[in-house]
């Protein structure tokens, strides 16, 4: 079995040994781009389209050239069946704005308040590497969680949309540094909050608490980033039930509630077992819940539009 798996969008399996960037390439430069993590089982790509509407949605938000959705599908399907069946796998799709000097130099970009009319040629690839070891412990055991202030409204995402709060990009300085913090606390992950103390969302998770046959996260409008696996879990309880809601939280709310899971789409369904270093024990729904995130992700994997 490979170790990964690295495919550009023109269907050639490359060498991940050999480079691949251009030193100018500005995700590198300034983190300009957008990225897509999805989970590969079985030898397939997990909730695919839905991937694919995410990363169509981040391009739009960030003003870069409309995806080619087929040559994405058909990269990633390549990729997939080169990493093989046997085990999971962390599927990455990567789309920069370029190379730097396609713009004619750093200050060529703009141009009497207009956006240059050079467009660089997107840098695109996808890559396949193993699933990091931390996630079958928060899988079966879950995962201690520290509250952290954002520093930032409710408001924000939509009275600031260039923010790109919501948008998946290569940005992700902030949200390392978080899980950082954390760590030196003893914690394993984050629940990111409001300046009014709403609850918004984890570096690389959706927040969602249960009550009873009631689940609810907090609503995009927030400015957190739509959840794949959070979309597959309610479409698989409404089917069972339960009331799956999109209603804002507040950090009180983390503690008046059966459980808090972070999803995820490689991680899946993480239940909280400690938050700011409360204990949380596991209720009866437990295993319902990750039994349907289970059936959810494969059931989205045939749903052809988001």
């Amino acid at each position: 079995m490979v170790d990964r798996v690295l495919v550009t969008l023109d269907g050639e399996v490359r060498d991940a040994d050999q480079p691949l960037l251009y030193a100018d390439d500005l995700g590198t430069l300034r983190g300009d781009g957008i990225f897509e993590t999805a989970l590969v089982r079985g030898g397939t790509v997990c909730a695919l389209d839905f991937h694919l509407a995410r990363l169509r949605r981040s391009a739009q938000a960030l003003d870069l050239p409309e995806p080619d959705l087929a040559r994405w599908r058909e990269a990633m399907e390549t990729a997939a069946k080169e990493w093989g069946a046997e085990t999971e796998g962390v599927m990455r799709l990567v789309l920069t704005r370029g190379r730097e000097s396609a713009l004619g130099g750093p200050k060529s970009a703009v141009r009497s308040g207009e956006l240059s009319e050079a467009v660089p040629v997107p840098t695109t690839y996808v890559m396949v590497m193993a699933v990091p070891e931390r996630v079958e412990t928060a899988r079966s055991e879950g995962v201690a969680v520290v509250t952290l202030t954002r520093g930032i409204s409710i408001d924000l995402a939509q009275a600031a949309p260039w923010q790109l709060l919501g948008a998946k990009t290569l940005s992700y300085a902030t949200n390392m540094a978080a899980l950082r913090f954390a760590a030196r606390m003893g914690a394993d992950d984050v629940i990111f909050t409001s300046t009014e103390h709403r609850v918004l969302e984890g570096p690389r998770s959706t927040v969602m608490i249960v009550r009873d046959k009631q689940l609810i996260t907090p609503p995009a409008k927030h400015g957190v980033l739509p959840g794949i696996t959070q979309r597959a879990l309610y479409a698989e309880a409404e089917r069972n039930g339960y009331d799956c809601r999109y209603e804002p939280l507040f950090s009180a709310d983390l503690f008046d509630c059966d459980s808090i899971w972070m999803l995820s789409s490689v991680a899946l369904a993480a239940r909280v077992n400690s938050l700011d270093g409360v204990r949380l024990s596991a209720p009866e729904s437990a295993t319902e819940i990750v039994a349907m995130v289970d059936r959810g992700i494969d059931r989205a994997g045939t749903i052809a539009d988001w």
